[in-house]
Formats: C-alpha cells, structure tokens, sequence
C-alpha cells in the first residue's frame, strides 16, 4: 500500500502572483543605517523611521493574504532598528557619565589661599 504523495497545493488560476514587498527591502536598509549610526547618536532618526514602516509593512502582509513577501526581510530591519536604539542610548548613557566626570574632575569655582576670608 502506497501513501499518496501531497503536492504542493493547487492556486487558481485568477490569484494573483506573490511579490516581493519593496518597503520591506527599505525597513532592512534603514535598519542597517540606524545600526551603524546608533553609537553617533543619530541611529535614532532612521530607527524610528524604520520601525514606523516595519509597522505599515505588516499591516500590508497581512493584509494581502499571503501573496506580499518580504516578511524576513521586515523582521530583520525591526531587529537592527532596535539595536541602533540600544546603540544610540548606550553612546548617551557613556557621554553623560564621561561628562560629569569631567565636570567633578575639574575646578568649579575660584580658589582661595588657606587663611582668607
């Protein structure tokens, strides 16, 4: 006794063919920029950016029933968007540390000789 094999399953012939989304290729691309721009502080602009699309591309995936792909491609960029968030608070996080450090470090006010009023 043969099990039959499952083919792939049948369209119809009026479904439209799937396509790639190309906002998805611009989530990915703005993801990267944010990821080498996060620790100059700037990441954050093409970050939000890229998660305020990666948004918009989902609802448009889901949406389209399956025939928009791409969806990697939104995950991806999603990742990569945070991490120039990350990249960017950390860079800030370290400036202000280094900053007050260098403000306690340095002399605040005017020096008096000892036994001066």
């Amino acid at each position: 006794m043969t099990l039959p094999v499952s083919a792939a399953p049948t369209r119809h012939p009026m479904d439209p063919e799937p396509v790639p989304a190309t906002k998805a290729r611009a989530v990915f691309a703005l993801g990267l920029v944010a990821l080498l721009t996060g620790p100059f502080i700037g990441g954050v602009i093409p970050a939000t950016i890229a998660l305020m699309l990666a948004r918009q591309v989902s609802r448009e995936h889901y949406a389209s029933g399956g025939y928009l792909l791409g969806a990697r491609w939104v995950r991806r960029g999603r990742a990569l968007a945070w991490a120039g968030i990350v990249l960017a608070l950390t860079a800030l996080v370290v400036a202000v540390i280094a900053g007050l450090l260098h403000f306690a470090g340095s002399s605040g006010g005017q020096d008096f000789a000892p036994g001066t009023d």
